[in-house]
């Protein structure tokens, strides 16, 4: 069998095309797809965007003689690699089901993936239907617990209290400053300060284990062969050494779907039931596990909605701010839920419920 045609020598492509903003890492990338697309039989002139995510990351797929593979595009100057390929050995010898690494040009920031499928677990569930999704959200814990039984420490990076804090100033810094225009002086940086200094008391006194960082149904693949019980586990490059209770408060409080406190306490309980059959450092009593984790997904939920106001101040992407209403929510109903949580519940709902109140009680930038 002869060779794939060169990409260099490619007519130009019909839609979906492949665009370059910078004519050098073309020529790289094109020079690196020569080097290493006969090896793999690859044919360049599928080459097709897959998807992208809210880094400088993006995503190719580009079939082969037996399907496709996925092309990270990772442009070093903004995105480091080298995690990606840690964790991704970690993960498969714990047994999950993620890409394999086939190729990868360090220098340049280009790797061949194995291709996991085109349909994530987002795409799939049933958003009116919760109980539907049980079996499911199921797969997505077996997963979850099989890397949180692969544990050691000293292995991935702490998610410690300087961490914990720089992802809660994202909050003040990129929503409240710079979104919402207001001033972080006075009472509403004092507020904040002590609110953000018990909420990673709390979240510190969990024990440490795995943590994925993004553990939700938009990083989790359904197979493409059928006889592959196991979900796929994408975006997992800033894994940590953090607390138990955080992948799970990722997985039932997700940034891009809601359910009813029903059936995130059904699928909570029964991870913390196999966690605890695994041997993972659970509390004894799920009450508490469970107030433990809605202490976790309060720090991810405040961390999100800076995120989300930064992708689309900082970087253009403003469609992820139309969901910062779903975090908010999760903010109040925790909130809400927790006595000493009170100053924060008034500042959001001041900040979100009456501007007059807001712009006179914390001022406008």
């Amino acid at each position: 069998m002869s060779n794939p045609p060169s990409p260099t020598a490619a007519p130009a492509c019909t839609p979906p095309c492949v665009e370059w903003t910078d004519p050098v890492r073309e020529a790289a990338f094109r020079g690196w797809l020569d080097r290493v697309g006969p090896a793999h039989r690859l044919r360049p002139l599928s080459l097709r965007p897959a998807s992208a995510d809210a880094s400088f990351r993006r995503y190719l797929r580009i079939d082969d003689d037996q399907g496709s593979r996925i092309i990270m595009d990772a442009p070093p100057e903004q995105e480091n690699c080298e995690p990606f390929v840690k964790v991704a050995a970690l993960m498969a010898e714990a047994g999950l089901h993620v890409p394999q690494v086939l190729e990868w040009d360090q220098a340049n920031g280009f790797m061949l993936l194995q291709d996991l499928g085109t349909q994530t677990m987002i795409d799939v569930v049933d958003r009116e239907v919760a109980g539907a999704n049980k079996d499911l959200y199921l797969r997505a814990v077996d997963a979850l617990v099989a890397w949180q039984a692969a544990s050691r420490p000293g292995v991935l990076p702490a998610y410690d209290k300087p961490l914990l804090a720089r992802e809660l100033d994202l909050f003040p810094q990129w929503y409240l400053a710079r979104h919402k225009g207001i001033t972080l002086e006075g009472r509403v940086g004092e507020t904040l300060d002590a609110m953000f200094s018990l909420i990673i008391e709390r979240n510190l006194a969990s024990p440490s284990v795995f943590v994925h960082r993004d553990f939700m149904p938009r990083n989790l693949m359904m197979p493409a062969d059928p006889a592959e019980p196991r979900l796929g586990v994408l975006d997992f490059q800033d894994a940590v050494y953090g607390p138990i209770t955080y992948d799970i408060a990722s997985l039932m409080r997700d940034a891009f779907l809601s359910w009813d406190e029903e059936f995130v306490l059904d699928i909570t309980v029964r991870y913390w039931q196999r966690a605890q059959k695994a041997g993972l450092p659970v509390d004894s009593d799920f009450g508490e596990f469970y107030k433990a984790v809605e202490w976790m997904g309060l720090q991810r939920h405040l961390k999100v909605a800076g995120i989300f106001a930064r992708l689309t101040l900082r970087d253009g992407k403003p469609r992820y701010l139309a969901d910062t209403p779903r975090f908010l929510g999760y903010i109040r109903a925790t909130a809400n839920r927790y006595r000493e949580l009170a100053p924060l519940l008034r500042l959001v709902d001041e900040v979100e419920g009456t501007q007059q109140a807001a712009a006179f009680m914390f001022g406008r930038a």
